[in-house]
């Protein structure tokens, strides 16, 4: 029996900030907190979240500020007026710090996806020791000459409209290894129906900001700066799952190099897992359950070390 539940939470920067949870009847082995990622929202993982939850997980997670159903149409793809990247990372935190008062004494485990990985990874150098361990699921490597100029066209764009012009230097590229591609976001997976569930839900694909785009270059550009790997603890378990035909991984090179980056910052426990063929989001593909046996097995191993 898996229980959902929901509250809310005051973080530094909202006075309203809702938490969402999937826990067993039973006390839980840890929690897992989830960042989702661009343009979608934290409902798309009640699947995974039950489905872990069944495993002995409670599993949270939060919209991030300018997604999800409580957004404003005219304000989705907008943070905050100013420092936006830092403070949905603060959010982050706080939603973390609930999450520990509410389940004292269980680790506390970060999965990212997309987006989310690139949070978590900045999270875990402006928190050093936090989480107890971390699933990076769907991330990359940008450099940072791309990452300035998509800070520039960011900010010469309006800042609360979409921004159309950044949003096809980010993306334009992303469904040309899937031509003839049947819609523009074939590159989110190979199974159709939850392609067609995206397309269809309007809280997702939409196009951020121009002051949105500022503030993710911004934290892309921040990630760049690898010593700050240094402050995270060396025997964190950590955790890269990747489609090996990811644009957002650039097909696996930013995803080996992101990992390889951990790796020389001096974390030793660090495991990759590429599958063949797979596109961005893996707890939608057609081997989703594969997926979901490889992260449990892991997670039975790091569990074993916190």
């Amino acid at each position: 029996m898996v229980n959902e539940e929901r509250f809310s939470i005051a973080t530094p920067n909202r006075p309203d900030c809702e938490v969402v949870v999937w826990a067993p009847e039973s006390a839980p082995r840890a929690v897992i907190q989830i960042f989702h990622g661009m343009a979608e929202h934290i409902a798309r993982y009640e699947r995974v979240g039950r489905e872990l939850a069944a495993m002995g997980y409670a599993v949270a997670g939060h919209n991030h500020r300018g997604h999800g159903p409580e957004t404003p149409d005219d304000r989705l793809g907008y943070f905050y007026e100013k420092d936006g990247w830092r403070k949905i990372v603060e959010d982050g935190h706080a939603v973390s710090e609930a999450l520990r008062e509410r389940y004292p004494g269980v680790p506390l485990i970060l999965l990212g996806h997309s987006m989310g990985s690139f949070m978590a990874r900045d999270y875990i150098t402006r928190y050093p020791g936090e989480p107890d361990a971390l699933i990076l699921s769907g991330t990359g490597w940008y450099p940072p000459a791309l990452c300035v100029l998509g800070r520039a066209v960011g900010r010469a764009s309006p800042p609360d409209m979409p921004a159309t012009r950044v949003n096809n230097i980010a993306f334009a590229g992303n469904n040309k290894p899937f031509q003839p591609a049947r819609t523009p976001f074939d590159w989110l997976s190979r199974n159709t129906t939850e392609v067609d569930r995206y397309i269809a839900d309007p809280r997702c694909g939409f196009v951020f900001t121009g002051r949105g785009f500022y503030d993710l270059f911004t934290g892309l550009l921040g990630l760049t700066h690898v010593q700050e790997l240094e402050h995270v603890p060396v025997d964190m378990p950590v955790c890269f799952i990747s489609g090996d035909s990811d644009p957002v991984g650039q097909q696996s090179k930013g995803v080996l190099t992101v990992a390889q980056q951990f790796r020389s910052a001096g974390l030793r426990d660090v495991t990759v897992k590429l599958y063949p063929n797979a596109r961005h989001e893996l707890f939608n593909e057609l081997n989703r359950d594969e997926v979901l046996a490889d992260v449990s097995a892991w997670l039975d191993q790091a569990m074993r070390k916190l």
